[in-house]
């Protein structure tokens, strides 16, 4: 269904107030349901198996909130390309941040990953419990989180950054923030690779700026794909303006109008 056949009637326009409500509410009960679980393990498990479940308990619940999106909330996700990654071994996975879901559909396809976040998330009752003790990474404390980077790589691990430091400030018409240089400190540090995902939705649906109660515009879809794999940086600085070169080419190409005729 394209934006021209999408339905215009009343109907069609309380669905899409229901399904936000139930789109937003099977995340809560999603992360609720883990919360309690989570804070009494987190002090007693011994750390690699904390760690592990974590991790599990994070992409399984995740992986069952997209199910539920996609069966009764109109949303069409193509994450197939992620799960090459699964067993590809440490490497930093930066990602352009059009919406708060795309942490969520991202982490959904990796059972190894660790989210570099941003502390107020990691304080936040509803994700906190979960975050800490799969080990996610906060960033408030730069030099900390670099180390603990690069002691999760060093483990085996995949750390999932968005070098954009928050969500994208007017996408799709501003495909990309200027990049922070946490991605180049972390590779540059652990030694190991950057790859990209490129994340492309169909609407600016919770981005940045975008209310919590103003519904969506559905059916919502999103491609995610993999780009470009960049060996360890030497450089941090110079490595950043390559790599916001790089995203700021692949997003504008995308959303040209030539590309998006080549892609209906």
């Amino acid at each position: 269904m394209t934006p021209l056949e999408r339905p215009t009637s009343w109907l069609w326009s309380l669905y899409e107030h229901m399904a936000m409500v139930l789109g937003l509410g099977a995340l809560a009960v999603v992360c609720l349901s883990w919360t309690p679980l989570a804070i009494a393990l987190y002090p007693v498990l011994p750390t690699p198996l904390g760690r592990w479940l974590g991790r599990q308990a994070i992409m399984r619940g995740f992986r069952l909130y997209v199910a539920v999106l996609r069966t009764v909330c109109a949303c069409r996700f193509d994450l197939s390309a992620i799960d090459a990654l699964r067993d590809q071994g440490p490497m930093v996975i930066a990602a352009n941040h059009p919406s708060l879901l795309d942490a969520v559909l991202i982490t959904s396809r990796l059972p190894n990953a660790v989210c570099f976040m941003k502390a107020d998330i990691m304080d936040n009752p509803l994700f906190g419990a979960g975050a800490r003790m799969a080990r996610y990474v906060r960033n408030d404390h730069l030099i900390g989180a670099i180390q603990s980077c690069r002691r999760e790589l060093q483990q085996g691990a995949q750390i999932v950054i968005f070098p954009e430091g928050t969500r994208t400030l007017g996408y799709p018409g501003n495909p990309l923030n200027p990049l922070t240089r946490s991605t180049a400190l972390i590779a540059t540090r652990a030694n190991v690779p950057v790859q990209t995902l490129i994340v492309e939705f169909s609407s600016p649906y919770l981005g940045k700026g975008w209310p919590l109660w103003r519904k969506p515009s559905l059916p919502l879809t999103c491609h995610i794909r993999l780009g470009r794999r960049f060996a360890p940086p030497r450089d941090a600085r110079l490595f950043t303006q390559e790599l916001e070169a790089y995203f700021r080419a692949e997003l504008t190409t995308a959303s040209s109008p030539a590309a998006s005729s080549v892609a209906a």
